[in-house]
């Protein structure tokens, strides 16, 4: 049976780790962790997300804008992120409402679809 996910993984193009580095781990101040030996030679970073893991891999010719596919982070305060975003030059994005949840969307600068998502009490 399957019980919950282990990690997701999303792509930035090749030799942009630096660039993923200073926005996941800087901006949204998540936790770079260590990649396994075996494959620390094929690029990218991985980083926690609660008790969870992002796998940032390296992928060329990719137009990520093309996609809708993306990961929606549950937040405390949809309002600081969205500012600490805005601060940071990413364009926040209309987002169809969803019953019970506050949320919006917005593209990572490697034009990832990123959303993030918060319960209304």
């Amino acid at each position: 049976m399957i019980s919950r996910f282990h990690h997701a993984q999303i792509t930035i193009p090749t030799g942009q780790e630096e660039e993923a580095r200073s926005f996941y781990c800087g901006v949204l101040q998540l936790k770079e962790i260590a990649k396994p030996e075996s494959l620390t030679g094929r690029g990218g970073l991985w980083v926690e997300v609660g008790d969870q893991q992002l796998h940032i891999g390296t992928e060329a010719g990719v137009d990520r804008l093309l996609t809708k596919a993306h990961l929606a982070y549950e937040v405390k305060d949809l309002k600081a992120m969205e500012k600490l975003l805005q601060e940071n030059g990413i364009e926040i994005l209309d987002s169809v409402p969803i019953p019970g949840f506050e949320r919006f969307e917005f593209r990572d600068p490697f034009g990832n679809r990123v959303e993030f998502i918060k319960p209304i009490d």
